[in-house]
Order: structure tokens, then C-alpha cells, then sequence
């Protein structure tokens, strides 16, 4: 038995740069695919590669076809079935690499205590909101949008292009509103839009106490670059979603954190 040369492989740093950034991009990809129907989707795409490889095409010609004919499309099959994880995955990349940049020249120039001032005057009027709505158990789901894709809000959406206030957030999510059975939009400072319907988000292990308005906030954050807020109708609990996973019960102090943070 011929021994293995380990003198063939040679260890660079450009070998270990390759092995972590191909290790963070797979990390990446599981948590963008955790816990929706695309991984047992993609167990089953690995299932059939598995099956092409062990089918023997003379014995068993038929399968081995049809394996075959699939596995020739399987680049094609995986743009087309994962589209959303890999436009998030995308949207991921492209918001590290920018909006992390643009935030450290803002800083640069115009210093930190600056932005979190003018941050604060933005999202004091929203907190006020999300107050006055937890304490009267009114259901709401506002959603911050860092880039406000026209062609998936406006179609499922009214439009307002009005300036942020805590009357007009209330207003809104009155029971009496025509408006306030969906989302708010808040996009460029402004709220955008209201009444709009978000798509659910596919993922299988929510709580059971998650009716429709957690499952679009949810399921807003995974599909595009945002973040939502959640006032349970039931309840009065305040939950912060945020690239698919929401974070439950959060008190006010927690929320301007996240908000200064995020918005």
C-alpha cells in the first residue's frame, strides 16, 4: 500500500486564508438556511448527488438517467430553489463591505456623539409609540428598511412619504384605521408606506404563541436587508426581528440600543 506524501500539500498563507474564508462563507450559508423548509431542501438535493454517484448505470439504467438529468442541472436547480438565501446572502455581503465603511466615515468626520444625538431624535418618536401602543395591547409591525426596494413594498402597500411622529405611528395601528391591518415602512427617515403585506417567513420552529404578524416580521428580515418590530395584539410584548431571528420580550432600553445600533 503506497504510503500518503504529506510533502505534497504544502501549507501557505494563502492556503489558511483559503480554508477560513471557505469556512465562513459555509457558516454563512447554514445560518442563513437554519431552521427553514431550503435545509431539508438541500438535504434532499444532497440526497440525490449521493444516490447519482452510488447507482450503477449498468444495472440499474432507468434511475441512473434520471440522477443524471437532474445532477446536469443542478447549478440551475440551486439559483432557482434557493434564490432567497442567496439573495440574502448577497445583501449580507454587500452591507458589511458598504454601510460598515460609510458609518466609520460618518464617525470620522462628524464624531460619534453626533450620530447617536441625531439617531435619537430620529428613533425617540418611534419609542414613544411602541410605549403608548404596548400599553394599550395594540397590535403593530413597523419595519426599517435600509434600502426600500420599490417594486416589493409599493405593490402590496399604500403610500404616506410623511415624517416620522408618534401620533401618526398610533393612528395607523388603531383598530378603527383602514390602515392598520399589515406593516409600516420606514425607509430614508420617513415613513414610506403602510398596510403592507410581507411575506411569512418558512421557518418550522417558531413558538406557538407566533401568529402572522411575528411570522412577516420574521420572514420581511430574511428576504431583504431590514429589521422589524413586533407589538404583540395578546400581549403587549415588545420582539426586535433582525436577519430572520427575533429576539422576544425586549424592554424599551433594549430597544433604543437596537435601534441606535441598527437604524
Amino acid at each position: 500500500m503506497q504510503a500518503f506524501d504529506f510533502k505534497l500539500f504544502k501549507i501557505t498563507p494563502f492556503s489558511i486564508l483559503d480554508i477560513v474564508l471557505l469556512a465562513i462563507i459555509i457558516y454563512q450559508l447554514y445560518n442563513l438556511i437554519r431552521g427553514t423548509i431550503a435545509a431539508n431542501i438541500f438535504i434532499g438535493l444532497a440526497l440525490i448527488y449521493v444516490l447519482y454517484f452510488i447507482v450503477p448505470e449498468s444495472k440499474m439504467p432507468l434511475l441512473a438517467g434520471i440522477l443524471k438529468k437532474v445532477a446536469d442541472v443542478g447549478i440551475i436547480a440551486v439559483i432557482v430553489l434557493f434564490q432567497q438565501e442567496i439573495r440574502r446572502f448577497l445583501l449580507l455581503v454587500g452591507k458589511n463591505a458598504s454601510l460598515q465603511r460609510n458609518k466609520a466615515w460618518w464617525q470620522y468626520f462628524f464624531g460619534k456623539a453626533q450620530i447617536e444625538k441625531d439617531n435619537y431624535a430620529r428613533i425617540k418618536p418611534i419609542i414613544d409609540a411602541c410605549k403608548s401602543l404596548k400599553q394599550t395591547r395594540t397590535g403593530a409591525l413597523i419595519v426599517f428598511a435600509k434600502y426600500y426596494d420599490e417594486q416589493f413594498y409599493q405593490n402590496s402597500c399604500e403610500m404616506i412619504e410623511a415624517k416620522i411622529s408618534k401620533r401618526l405611528l398610533e393612528s395607523i395601528f388603531q383598530k378603527s384605521s383602514p390602515l392598520h391591518d399589515g406593516a409600516v415602512v420606514i425607509s430614508e427617515n420617513k415613513i414610506k408606506s403602510a398596510s403592507c403585506i410581507l411575506p411569512l417567513t418558512e421557518k418550522t420552529d417558531l413558538p406557538t404563541q407566533f401568529g402572522l404578524r411575528h411570522r412577516a416580521g420574521i420572514g420581511v428580515t430574511e428576504s431583504n436587508d431590514a429589521t422589524a418590530i413586533i407589538v404583540s395584539e395578546e400581549t403587549g410584548e415588545i420582539s426586535y426581528a433582525k436577519q430572520g431571528r427575533v429576539k422576544m420580550n425586549i424592554s424599551f432600553a433594549e430597544l433604543e440600543k437596537l435601534l441606535n445600533k441598527d437604524f
